[in-house]
């Protein structure tokens, strides 16, 4: 007697009462089975990029927002501060490191950030092909920005003003100075797969370039225009021919002024392109985003807090932060999980119900096997086996429909925050889960199959 066969059997004669218990178990697999992928890989994640990272200095506001913004590079920055004010929190003694960071442009939908080699360093990134950033508009590309954008080493590039290529405004434009790709990192599963690295100075000079052609450029013009308009009411006023004399004297002046401002705008440009960070950055009013501070004791977050009173800057605990955002975020799981056990609850009662309510039709079955040698562990283990396979196929089923789900997900946070959940090994937690699963299934057969040994046989076949 193959009690497979004979389960399989049982299981398939009933099709909706096998697809109601099923379905249910399966949903509850797999919303549990998903919320365990996702916290997992985003814990990675979030903690590898906080990896040896314990303050943010940056303008204030949320505390929150500027470490996602500046650490993990999911939402805008609160504003920038002037460096000459940071001045005296990055050069104290209790900060070991400073990391500066300087973005607002993005090249498709990819943020670019000024900064320095350190960033690159912190998370041990190593270049996969050419040469570290140096240079202002030199460029080194996250492995993810080169597989997406195509860009290889040599080609250039323009940004664009915001954070996000598809969140375009009247306002936004194009800036004009172009940017070399120096050099392409390694995948280190970092924020700095997903990131345009140059010189701060890159940051800088673009928006002082873009600046001078929409602000200078005018001024110019007015003041042509205006030139123009009293030469042509004296020559009305006065002598034709001393008019034109003017004008004509008028012009070749103008002319060498403005060969003599082009080339000394030209020389200045090229001067100020060359200039280093410390140079720039020593000029009065400049600013940057943010830095990311790493402490040297235990006692530094008191003391720089302290610095930081009365300023337009705060000092941000990416530790601190990163919990209050597990925690709200856990909040949103464990409501999920709790929905997601109900749902499997409402499976295994469904499962009992159907196993136990099916024996009222298989009593005459299964006392006839009986009496053809079948013994009462047998007429046991069919049931149970009957249970422990719907319960297995829903639990199968839950771990493909969690899989299907992760991979939905991943495509809209990849799109909107360029993060990517594609690991779709087995968890350990997920072994448990599975085990808890046959466990409670093989418990909700395991009344309908004490119920089938006690069957009386003569009863049974004599009312058939």
């Amino acid at each position: 007697m193959n009690l497979f066969k004979i389960a399989f059997s049982n299981i398939r004669s009933k099709p909706l009462n096998t697809f109601l218990s099923v379905i249910l178990l399966a949903f509850g697999v797999g919303i549990i089975s998903l919320l365990l992928l996702v916290e997992n890989q985003l814990t990675e994640k979030f903690n590898r990029n906080i990896k040896d990272i314990d303050f943010v200095l940056g303008a204030k506001g949320s505390p929150l927002q500027l470490i996602l913004a500046n650490v993990y590079h999911v939402d805008a920055p609160t504003g920038n501060i002037l460096i000459e004010e940071s001045r005296r929190i990055v050069k104290d003694i209790m900060v070991e490191e400073a990391i500066p960071l300087a973005y607002g442009d993005n090249y498709e939908s990819w943020r670019i950030v000024g900064t320095n080699q350190k960033y690159p360093d912190h998370y041990t990134c190593k270049l996969k092909e050419g040469k570290p950033f140096e240079k202002a508009f030199e460029a080194c590309l996250g492995i993810e920005v080169a597989s997406k954008t195509g860009l290889k080493l040599g080609d250039t590039f323009t940004s664009m003003h915001g954070l996000d290529a598809e969140e375009v405004t009247e306002e936004d434009h194009h800036h004009d100075t172009k940017y070399t790709v120096v050099g392409i990192y390694e995948r280190s599963e970092s924020v700095i797969d997903n990131l345009i690295l140059t010189p701060v100075q890159s940051v800088w000079l673009v928006h002082e370039h873009q600046d001078e052609e929409a602000v200078v450029a005018p001024i110019e013009a007015e003041e042509h225009v205006h030139v123009e308009g009293e030469e042509h009411d004296h020559a009305q006023e006065g002598d034709h021919i001393h008019a034109e004399e003017e004008d004509q004297v008028h012009v070749h002046v103008e002319g060498e002024e403005h060969d003599h401002a082009h080339d000394h705008d030209h020389a200045h440009d090229h001067d100020h392109f060359e200039m280093t960070y410390e140079e720039l950055a020593a000029e009065p009013g400049r600013e940057i985003t943010a830095y990311l501070i790493k402490k040297r004791n235990k006692g530094a977050m008191g003391q720089l807090a302290k610095k930081v009173e009365g300023t337009s800057m705060q000092l941000a605990n990416p530790a601190i932060e990163a919990n209050r955002l597990n925690q709200n975020f856990g909040l949103g799981m464990e409501t999920m999980q709790a929905i997601a056990i109900l749902i499997m609850a409402l499976s295994f009662i469904s499962v009992f119900i159907s196993l136990y309510n099916s024996l009222k039709d298989r009593r005459y079955e299964l006392a006839l096997m009986r009496t053809m040698g079948g013994s009462r562990t047998s007429i046991f283990s069919l049931i149970l086996l009957e249970g422990l396979s719907l319960t297995c196929i829903g639990a199968l089923i839950g771990l493909v429909l969690s899989r299907i789900g992760l991979l939905i997900l991943s495509y809209f946070m990849e799109k909107n925050f360029h993060y990517n959940l594609t690991d779709m090994s087995v968890l350990p937690a997920e072994w448990v889960l599975i085990s808890i699963t046959l466990g409670v299934g093989i418990l909700a057969s395991f009344l309908p199959a004490a119920k089938a040994i006690q069957i009386d046989i003569s009863k049974t076949l004599s009312n058939a």
